[in-house]
């Protein structure tokens, strides 16, 4: 593995405020709709009404006529050929770029009207008539699973796209004192980002394209656009404007875009796109999505035997992400020592929305798993589940560490997560408050609920960044990460400023523009200060290196005895002859071979990295409404070496938003023939600031070894965390009456029937 690096102390753990805010604060943030592009056509889609349905004609003409209409674009108008799945998936469940012959799943795209304005294309677009021949629809994961299931790839016989496992038929559990068992759902979400999904494509005079589009990943749309376009990629020109969230939904490369890009081919004219946001709901790519049926076996007291897990995956009508189930699979164990994992996977095709990454892509389902199935066996062998989860632990000293799946984790210090987190909610102080609640026998129980988690970021991938000190002393950094809300252009500033002892301001980052960063991944996985940070330090250190060289040679001494710091570069000793970086980059570059104070390349990690912590959450539940009020919740978590606690804190609150959403509020729901019941925000609940709870967000730092930053991710680390820390707390709130389980979302109907059950039977959730 790579050594640590020693970093200048300049930069590590300084709270920098984001270099980004103040255009935003002012109104002056550049979203595409706040592109101008002169004479831009308006592109609005017709989409399906039906969940699953042969078309047997598509009727254009009238809309044709419609004043302002330009062109009406059908599956017939392309030649463009259809989106495969995942490469994990074997049979031909290919996606068209418009539907042709049959739809799957209410919103997808059936025809393109493209107009003068964008009133004229959506009056049009309510003109254009499908023929259709409804066919039975799926949309329960169980019941698509099954052998007589309607089929909505009849080719392929069946809408499994994908099996997966661990090795071997051997029962984990055997050996068990006692056996928990339950059945989980992770129930579907939409990822809602506030700037829903758009592109523009622009003709440049050259035969070149200029693509403005909110996404993720400007180098992959690139990609996709120029081979729809039959164009070298040096033809297309990709600009990522400031993102408005995309939480992995924006990691997918539409089929709308590819439509828009042909449209302003064969139009010659700019051509743009920008969804509303009812059509958001049911269009871009849900998340999550998985039915858990799962048996934990421990000895009597307290330890894990093994695990053993049936897993059913949603991919909605595409299965172009059937590559995230097995990631759960891959994170089962959490943070404990299992001896025995077995694993049972399918990835299902339904008649809905296609499912992609969201949020903690794969990970969040493992730590909901584990972490309920520690709780329900806490609560078999009456055992405070603190206590349970402490003896299961993997312990400080074993890392790196390999898990019975074969994931080998790379440093981790799970116990003193845990204790932090304890300590600082004051367990044992909640604990006796529950107690004295029910004693009282209070209608407004408390809950307190643990969770532990650890999640895999950066996948082992590698990143490119550049650094440049120009002959005026500001230095430009370019990066192939590309933001959308963390902050990106502050850490990467951060960490330029620091290693090259320049002010902070005198640095300028540019990313998500592949006409001037020559290459790039993107932003997904939590990858981006460790990878692209590291890339960034990388050629700061190696521009640094470089110019003490230079500045050795001006001064007339030895490398060695160069030194850098606020005055400049000078002999050690003597600042009174310092030389700027000014001076040393006019230097660098009047040399004879006329290099400058440049470097450039990517930084690869070998192997990924695991994040991880505990978190508590405190509800109060009450018992004649089935209300949950979340009341507390403490994180604490640990992404590596931290840079800029500021921006670590940020990420966390928003991960606490999203991972209490899911908990408490947010589903995405379908009736029987498949109708979305869930696409507008009066029926899709998303929580305000005032529905959830204070945010106490601390941290401990464990550096990995594997980036010369010691950094870990920390995006998506609270969203894993928070979830099952809430389900678990508002289940503990009702143990007492015999409630064992509660699936997500724990609406006030869905606990009072739990609580109703309870009381008629003496149990629930088995």
């Amino acid at each position: 593995m790579v050594g640590v690096t020693t970093l200048p102390p300049s930069f590590l753990g300084i709270p920098v405020r984001r270099t980004e805010d103040p255009r935003f604060l002012r109104g002056d943030g550049r979203y595409l709709e706040n592109v101008a592009i002169p004479g831009a056509l308006r592109a609005v889609f017709v989409r399906s009404i039906m969940a699953h349905a042969r078309v047997n004609a598509l009727e254009t003409a009238t809309a044709r006529e419609m004043p302002g209409v330009v062109t009406v674009i059908t599956a017939a108008d392309l030649d463009l050929v259809p989106q495969p799945p995942a490469g994990n998936v074997a049979g031909d469940y290919l996606r068209p770029i418009l539907a042709a012959d049959r739809v799957r799943y209410v919103g997808e795209p059936l025809a393109m009207v493209v107009a003068s304005s964008l009133a004229e294309a959506a009056d049009a677009a309510e003109l254009v008539q499908a023929d259709y021949d409804p066919l039975p629809a799926v949309t329960d994961l169980e019941a698509a699973a099954r052998d007589d299931a309607p089929l909505l790839f009849p080719d392929q016989d069946t809408n499994v796209a994908d099996t997966f496992g661990t090795e071997g038929d051997e029962d984990p559990l055997v050996g068990s004192d006692i056996v928990v068992r339950g059945r989980f759902v992770n129930q579907r979400l939409a990822p809602a980002s506030m700037e829903p999904n758009a592109i523009a494509v622009v003709p440049e005079a050259d035969g070149a394209f200029t693509v403005w589009v909110s996404t993720q990943v400007p180098f992959d749309v690139r990609n996709d656009v120029a081979e729809a376009l039959g164009l070298d990629r040096s033809l297309v020109r990709t600009i990522a404007p400031d993102v408005g969230g995309g939480f992995g939904a924006k990691l997918v490369i539409y089929p709308e875009y590819l439509v828009v890009a042909v449209a302003a081919q064969q139009l010659g004219r700019p051509v743009r796109w920008f969804e509303s946001r009812s059509e958001s709901m049911v269009t871009m790519t849900h998340g999550r999505g998985q039915v858990q049926t799962v048996a934990l076996g421990a000895s009597r007291d307290g330890r894990i035997v093994g695990l053993d897990v049936s897993l059913l995956a949603d991919m909605g009508a595409y299965p172009q992400s059937a590559y995230l189930p097995p990631i759960t699979q891959e994170m089962l164990c959490g943070v404990y020592d299992i001896p025995r994992v077995r694993c049972r996977g399918a990835s299902v095709v339904t008649n809905a929305t296609p499912v992609a990454p969201y949020r903690g892509a794969g990970r969040p389902e493992a730590a909901a798993l584990i972490e309920r199935a520690v709780d329900m066996l806490a609560d078999e062998l009456e055992m405070d589940p603190a206590e349970v989860r402490r003896r299961n632990l993997i312990p400080a000293a074993a890392f790196p560490f390999t898990t019975s799946v074969g994931t080998t984790y790379d440093t981790g210090d799970y116990g003193l997560a845990l204790d932090e987190a304890l300590r600082i909610a004051r367990y044992d102080e909640l604990r006796a408050e529950q107690r004295a609640r029910r004693e009282r026998d209070d209608h407004e129980v408390l809950g307190v609920g643990i969770s532990i988690y650890v999640e895999i970021t950066a996948f082992a991938e590698q990143e490119f960044g550049s650094v440049r000190v120009g002959a005026d002393g500001t230095v430009t950094v370019l990066t192939g990460i590309s933001p959308h809300g963390q902050g990106h252009e502050t850490s990467l500033a951060q960490i330029a400023s620091g290693v090259l002892r320049v002010p902070l301001e005198s640095v300028r980052v540019i990313h998500s523009d592949t006409g001037v960063v020559p290459k790039g991944k993107g932003t997904y996985g939590s990858r981006s200060l460790q990878l692209g940070g590291s890339a960034v330090f990388e050629r700061s250190s190696e521009v640094l290196s470089h110019a003490r060289t230079v500045a050795a040679h001006a001064l007339e001494v030895d490398g060695a005895d160069v030194v850098l710091d606020e005055a400049g570069f000078h002999p050690a000793g003597a600042p009174d002859r310092a030389i700027a970086w000014a001076e040393v980059a006019r230097i660098a570059t009047s040399h004879g071979d006329g290099s400058a104070l440049e470097a450039q390349g990517m930084f690869r990690e070998h192997g990924s990295t695991f994040p991880f912590g505990a978190h508590v959450s405190v509800v109060e539940v009450d018992l004649l409404t089935g209300d949950v009020r979340p009341v507390r919740h403490v994180a604490v978590d640990d992404c590596g070496r931290i840079l800029n606690p500021m921006l670590v804190d940020g990420q966390v609150h928003g991960g606490l938003a999203q991972g209490i959403a899911q908990a408490l509020f947010e589903e995405v729901r379908y009736d029987d023939v498949g109708n979305p019941m869930t696409s507008t925000f009066t029926t899709y609940l998303l929580p305000s600031a005032a529905e959830l709870p204070p945010f106490e967000t601390f941290h401990t730092e464990t550096p990995t070894p594997l980036n010369p930053l010691g950094a870990k991710g920390i995006g998506e680390s609270a969203t894993i965390g928070s979830t099952p820390a809430v389900q678990n707390a508002v289940v503990d709130a009702l143990s007492h009456l015999g409630v064992r389980h509660v699936d997500l979302p724990l609406s006030p109907e869905r606990v009072w029937a739990a609580l109703r059950t309870a009381r008629r039977t003496g149990r629930t959730g088995d």
